[in-house]
């Protein structure tokens, strides 16, 4: 159990909605265990106040960094005073950190956490053909793992049709020949499908995409944590396809929060 006291460093999740987050229950039992004074905290901010709430919380001394989820990613970037490289690339950040001199460092950890624990789940993408369902902040960033992973080809979907150019053109510059976008999924020679969209937070959502569509040997994953088995799951495992949850995504992100935050 962490003892919140004067000293400690507080971290913000900053999201709209907040309520659904795993974040804070996998990540301050690790501090707690590891002995450091420190606490992240779920601050509900909606897309409007966006701005003025980080500025605000920019002021706030002992705030030492924050997390962000959705629909944040994008918009943090340019809040950011630096981003790394694979953050400017997918054009999202969902980690920020308090420097010495004030200023904010920003970097993106889901598309490495979705990797990490695609391949721990003996899921290796290299060299194979993905379709991923989301050009938003998350699916950016898992778009650009995976190419850095060795994925043979990347076909991004997205019904957004500013967004999915704008990461299309990003991600086509710097993975020429790897990369094809379109308004409607292609599933027909995939052998990984990610639904990288909110479609599936409601028990009552449809799947985001059409699994009748994929080859036998795909693998469908989900990003959603909340709930476990979102629809697209179930009509994944129903057709005996491997179904891979959203939880391990974060899990695998965590180390990379700590390393990144000096914890």
């Amino acid at each position: 159990m962490i003892a919140i006291g004067g000293a400690t460093r507080l971290y913000a999740l900053l999201g709209d909605p907040i309520a659904q987050v795993r974040a804070p229950g996998l990540l301050n039992p690790v501090l707690a265990r590891r002995g450091a004074d420190a606490v992240l905290v779920p601050v509900h901010v909606p897309a409007a106040a966006l701005p003025e709430v980080v500025a605000g919380l920019r002021q706030v001394a002992n705030l030492h960094g924050m997390l962000v989820t959705v629909p944040h990613k994008a918009a943090l970037l340019d809040l950011a005073d630096r981003a790394t490289d694979r953050a400017r690339r997918a054009g999202s950040v969902n980690a920020l950190r308090r420097e010495a001199d004030g200023t904010w460092s920003a970097d993106t950890f889901d598309g490495d956490g979705f990797v990490r624990g695609l391949v721990a789940a003996g899921h290796d993408p290299r060299g194979r053909r993905v379709c991923v369902v989301g050009a938003g902040g998350a699916g950016s960033a898992i778009a650009v793992a995976l190419l850095d992973a060795g994925v043979a080809a990347l076909h991004l979907a997205d019904t957004d049709p500013a967004r999915l150019a704008a990461l299309g053109g990003r991600l086509s510059a710097a993975y020429p020949g790897r990369v094809d976008a379109a308004s409607r999924p292609r599933l027909a020679d995939a052998d990984l499908a990610v639904n990288a969209t909110p479609v599936g937070l409601r028990p009552t959502d449809p799947p985001p995409f059409p699994v009748s569509e994929l080859p036998a040997r795909a693998v469908v994953a989900d990003i959603i944590m909340t709930p476990a088995e979102t629809t697209l799951l179930r009509a994944a495992r129903d057709r005996g396809l491997s179904a891979h949850p959203g939880e391990p995504m974060l899990t695998h992100q965590i180390d990379g929060y700590l390393d990144f935050f000096g914890l």
